[in-house]
């Protein structure tokens, strides 16, 4: 009865595990859930008055369908200063939220048919969108490299039919942050291939120790023509539930991308928008600088949590706000025991036994790799990683 593409996705892998963790604390259970991809914050002071100030004075019509023009120069402004040139107002779509934004891409970009290559473990929306628009996602397993791909491994990957090459940096699940070398390379495979590179930074404000995050259209300003940049809101000011996020590219990118949006969901939430241009005009950068420290101090305190495994080696977490672990040395001597043991089981016992909600590595293509946000209040993250170690430690 339904249309055959409904067989080609599912639920978000990160959805169902939160689903799994509400269902399992409505039925009374004391549940510390480690799967959503947000941050426990209050808001910045200029969102909360930008948007009582847009609701004051009864803003409540539609705009342009992606995005007042003075917000997407703010955000030209934004992405001039974070790549080192120019951008204008017609190369960017304000969007709702990054999901729509890739979405947007992946609708004007691919033809039926079309190859896209995914580094694995991937964020699950990644394949899902190239499936939608009638793509193949052709995935390069990245985790003997610490998470990211090699160029090797892409290049392997390039046939007649790839389109366009995902670079996710710092990388969900696994935090990964791409070195300026690689993005290179990438950048000079696109230009030699002809290749469309889809650039996705939302966790772009979070990096760790000496790590940095470069955006590939700095370190290699020939690729721009070739790059569309994802970025959101969601993330950088807590924002998930706003959905504002926005699409940088080429101008005949964004009007197609303007087109299709005119027939999807119109205009993003005008009062969200106002609220995203009252900060970009009036914020001093301290609520940014404060959710970073936050973050590096749950990350402190839960590494110093982890380190107390005897069995699975203690994440990296170079960008972004997860710890992803790798299970496949837990899981091999579990085989070698005659016992089928999956990351899917790991994750199930953790939520019945422990109380402790995680996302299985099988969400994004890793059958050994469990994904745990640290962006929940620091006492709740103590107690939930301190079980699970427990839990993990014991496992027969």
């Amino acid at each position: 009865m339904l249309a055959q593409r409904t067989s080609l996705f599912g639920l978000s892998g990160t959805a169902a595990a939160r689903a799994a963790a509400k269902v399992a604390a409505d039925a009374g259970k004391e549940i510390i859930d480690l799967t959503a991809g947000e941050i426990w914050s209050e808001l910045a002071p200029t969102i909360r008055e930008g948007a009582i100030d847009a609701i004051n004075k009864g803003v409540n019509r539609y705009t342009d369908t992606v995005g007042m023009i003075e917000l997407r120069e703010a955000l030209a402004r934004k992405v001039s200063l974070d790549t080192g040139d120019t951008w204008t107002a017609e190369e960017v779509a304000v969007t709702s939220g990054a999901k729509q934004a890739l979405f947007n891409a992946a609708m004007v970009l691919l033809n039926p048919g079309d190859e896209v290559i995914i580094p694995a473990p991937y964020w699950t929306t990644f394949p899902a969108q190239v499936l939608i628009a009638g793509g193949r996602p052709v995935f390069v397993d990245s985790r003997s490299n610490g998470y990211v791909a090699r160029i090797e491994q892409i290049k392997g990957a390039v046939t007649e039919r790839t389109r366009a090459i995902v670079v996710n940096t710092p990388s969900n699940p696994a935090g990964a942050v791409y070195d300026v070398q690689t993005l290179m390379a990438i950048a000079q495979l696109a230009i030699n291939r002809s290749l469309w590179i889809i650039f996705d930074e939302c966790y772009g404000d979070f990096v760790h120790g000496h790590h940095a995050h470069h955006p590939i259209v700095s370190v290699a300003p020939e690729v721009r023509a070739r790059t569309l940049i994802v970025n959101t809101f969601s993330k950088s000011l807590a924002l998930t539930g706003w959905r504002i996020g926005y699409l940088a590219g080429p101008k005949e990118v964004i009007s197609a991308v303007k087109a299709l949006q005119s027939h999807t969901s119109s205009n993003p939430n005008v009062i969200a928008q106002h609220a995203v241009l009252a900060h970009l005009q009036r914020g001093d950068g301290v609520y940014e600088s404060k959710l970073r420290s936050r973050l590096a101090n749950a990350r402190r305190l839960g590494l110093n949590v982890l380190s107390s495994l005897t069995r699975i080696r203690v994440p990296q977490a170079q960008g972004g706000f997860y710890f992803y672990l790798d299970l496949s040395d837990l899981l091999r001597r579990k085989l070698e025991d005659g016992a089928s043991t999956t990351a899917d089981d790991i994750a199930n016992t953790l939520l019945a036994e422990a109380g402790v909600a995680a996302v299985s590595g099988t969400a994004f293509g890793d059958p050994v790799g469990l994904r745990l946000s640290y962006g929940i209040p620091p006492d709740k993250l103590e107690t939930g990683l301190s079980r699970l170690v427990e839990l993990l430690n014991a496992w027969e």
